[in-house]
C-alpha cells in the first residue's frame, strides 16, 4: 500500500471510528491552501465522489491579513473551489490589529480570528461540524509546547480527534452553538500527508511564515525537536503516546469531578459558583482542583489556559480555612473563605453570609434540644448525647459546634446572646487563666465591626462559649460526663432553610 493510501485508510477510520461527522451532513473545511488543508479537502471531496457519502462540503478560507501574499492565497482557494464545484466562504481579519492588545500574541489571535471566523460559517450554513488540518507533528508540538510553558493533564494530552467549538476560548461564551471541531489527520505525519499531495497532482501555498524562528511553534518545529531526536528518534512517537495516555487519564479524572460537581456546588446568584467546604475538604486534591479549574471555567468561557499558580495559590488559601481569606484567580475572579462556602466570583463580589456569625437580638433563649435563629442568614442548632462512651477525649468536627458536659450548665437559662461588658471566660488550654471576650476578639482579630453582634452561648454564671474561638473550661468533658450538650453555628440563610421557620425558635 502506498503512502497516499495509507493516509486515506488513516483518515477514513478517524471519520467513521471518530464518528467525526456522517453521511449527509454538512461540514465545513478550513483550508489555509497549505498541504495538510489540501489535502484534507482532497480527502473530503473522495468520500463523496468514491463512497457517495452526499456530504455537503463548504471550504473555508480566512485571510489574516498577515502577509502580502494572503490574497493570492485567497483567490487560489476561490479559484480551486470552483474547480472541484465546491461551495466557498473567504473571510478577512485584522490579526496584527488584535494581537496588539495586551496578552495577546499574533500566534494566538490568529487562531481566535480562524476558529471565530469557521464558527460563524457553520451557523451560517447550519454545519454542525468544522474540520481542519492539524496532524500528527502538529500535535507533538502542541505537547511540547504546552509542557515548557507549563500545564496540567489538560494541555499535556494534547489536541483532541472532536471538540465543541465552545471549549476553544474564544472570547466569547457562543461562538458556534452546538458545533463541533474536527480533525480528522491528527493520525497522520506532515511526511505522509506531503507524500499525498504529490501522488494526487496537488499543487499546495506555500507559507513563508513557517519558517520565520521568532514564532514559538516553529522554532520548536525546526530547532528542539530535531535536537531532542539526536537523544531518541523516536521522541514524535514516544510523546503521542504519553498524550494519549495522558488524555485516558484526564478523561476519567473529569468525568469524577463532573459527577462530583453538583454534589458540592450551587449557584446561589448568576456569576457566581460556591463550593461546599466540609463536602470539598473530604475529597482528593486533584479532584479539589479539578473543581475549582471547572467553576473557573464555566464563569470565563472565553479563558483558554488557567495558570497552574492561580489554582495552586487558590487551594493553599482554601485548605488553610481561614475564614475572609482571598485568592486571586484569573480574568478578575477571586476565591473568597466563607463559613460554609469557598466562593468564586468577580474580585469585588461579597458573600452575603459575612466573615463571622452576627445576630439581630440582644438575648434569645436556647432549647437544649432544637434551634433558634439569630438573624436571617445564621442559627444556632443543639442537641444531647447520652449513653454514649466518653472515655478519652470528644472532638467537634469543627470550630463552629461545641461539646459541652450538659451537667454543669444551667439549663434553665441557657441562652445565646451578644456581648456584655466585663464578659469573661476561662478558655479551655489556659491553665484555669480568665479571658475577657473583649481581649479574646482583639487576640483572635476579630475585626471590630463584628464584635458587638457577634452571638455567645451562656447561662446565669456566665459566657460558656465563643462561637469559632473558644469554650469555657466549666464545661469541659471529662471521663464522668455522661450528657454532652452539642451546640452549633450555622450559615443558612432563611430562604434555604428546610424546615418550618415558626418551629425553629421554638423551646425545646
Amino acid at each position: 500500500m502506498g503512502t497516499a493510501e495509507e493516509v486515506w485508510r488513516k483518515f477514513r477510520h478517524a471519520v467513521v471510528e471518530g464518528a467525526l461527522f456522517g453521511k449527509g451532513d454538512t461540514v465545513v473545511a478550513g483550508v489555509s491552501g497549505g498541504p495538510d488543508s489540501l489535502a484534507m479537502l482532497h480527502m473530503l471531496c473522495r468520500l463523496n465522489t468514491e463512497e457517495g457519502w452526499g456530504i455537503r462540503l463548504i471550504a473555508a478560507h480566512l485571510n489574516h491579513g498577515i502577509r502580502p501574499e494572503a490574497g493570492e492565497d485567497a483567490r487560489f482557494i476561490a479559484e480551486l473551489a470552483q474547480e472541484w464545484g465546491l461551495e466557498c466562504e473567504v473571510g478577512q481579519a485584522d490579526v496584527p490589529a488584535m494581537a496588539r492588545q495586551p496578552g495577546l500574541s499574533l500566534e494566538e489571535a490568529a487562531r481566535i480570528a480562524r476558529y471565530r471566523f469557521l464558527g460563524e460559517v457553520a451557523v451560517r450554513y447550519s454545519a454542525r461540524a468544522v474540520a481542519v488540518a492539524h496532524h500528527a507533528d502538529d500535535q507533538v508540538e502542541s505537547i511540547l509546547m504546552h509542557f515548557l510553558r507549563g500545564a496540567g493533564l489538560a494541555g499535556l494530552r494534547g489536541m483532541r480527534p472532536a471538540v465543541p467549538l465552545r471549549e476553544l476560548r474564544l472570547g466569547a461564551e457562543s461562538v458556534g452553538g452546538e458545533v463541533r471541531v474536527v480533525r480528522p489527520l491528527l493520525e497522520c505525519w506532515r511526511a505522509e500527508i506531503e507524500e499525498y499531495c504529490r501522488q494526487y497532482g496537488l499543487t499546495p501555498r506555500f507559507d513563508r511564515s513557517n519558517l520565520d524562528t521568532t514564532l514559538f511553534r516553529n522554532r520548536l518545529r525546526h530547532e528542539l525537536i530535531p535536537y531532542l531526536e539526536t537523544y531518541n528518534p523516536q521522541i514524535r512517537q514516544v510523546l503521542l503516546r504519553t498524550a494519549s495516555i495522558l488524555a485516558q487519564d484526564y478523561d476519567f479524572l473529569h468525568t469524577h469531578t463532573l459527577q462530583v460537581w453538583d454534589k458540592v456546588t450551587s449557584i446561589p446568584e448568576p456569576g457566581v459558583i460556591a463550593l461546599e467546604r466540609s463536602a470539598w475538604s473530604a475529597l482528593h486534591p486533584s479532584v479539589q482542583a479539578g473543581l475549582l479549574r471547572e467553576a473557573i471555567h464555566r464563569l470565563r468561557w472565553g479563558l483558554r489556559n488557567i495558570n497552574w499558580i492561580h489554582v495552586h495559590n487558590a487551594l493553599e488559601v482554601a485548605r488553610r480555612g481561614e475564614t475572609g481569606a482571598r485568592a486571586t484567580l484569573p480574568q478578575g475572579l477571586m476565591l473568597t473563605v466563607g463559613y460554609r462556602y469557598l466562593w468564586v466570583a468577580d474580585e469585588d463580589w461579597r458573600p452575603a453570609e459575612g466573615f463571622y456569625p452576627q445576630m439581630d437580638a440582644e438575648h434569645l433563649p436556647l432549647p437544649v434540644l432544637g434551634r433558634v435563629r439569630i438573624s436571617s442568614e445564621w442559627l444556632v442548632e443543639t442537641g444531647i448525647m447520652e449513653g454514649l462512651p466518653f472515655e478519652g477525649e470528644a472532638r467537634p468536627p469543627d470550630a463552629w459546634t461545641a461539646y459541652m458536659d450538659a451537667d454543669k450548665l444551667d439549663w434553665s437559662s441557657l441562652c445565646v446572646r451578644r456581648r456584655r461588658p466585663r464578659d469573661r471566660l476561662c478558655p479551655m488550654g489556659m491553665g484555669g487563666r480568665a479571658k475577657e471576650v473583649r481581649a479574646l476578639f482583639i487576640d483572635e482579630k476579630v475585626p471590630l465591626r463584628w464584635r458587638a453582634a457577634y452571638p455567645l452561648v451562656a447561662d446565669s454564671a456566665g459566657v460558656l462559649w465563643v462561637p469559632g474561638l473558644r469554650l469555657d473550661e466549666r464545661v469541659a468533658l471529662t471521663p464522668s460526663t455522661q450528657r454532652i450538650l452539642v451546640a452549633r453555628v450555622r450559615f443558612i440563610p432563611a430562604s434555604e432553610e428546610p424546615y418550618d421557620r415558626e418551629a425553629s425558635n421554638s423551646q425545646a
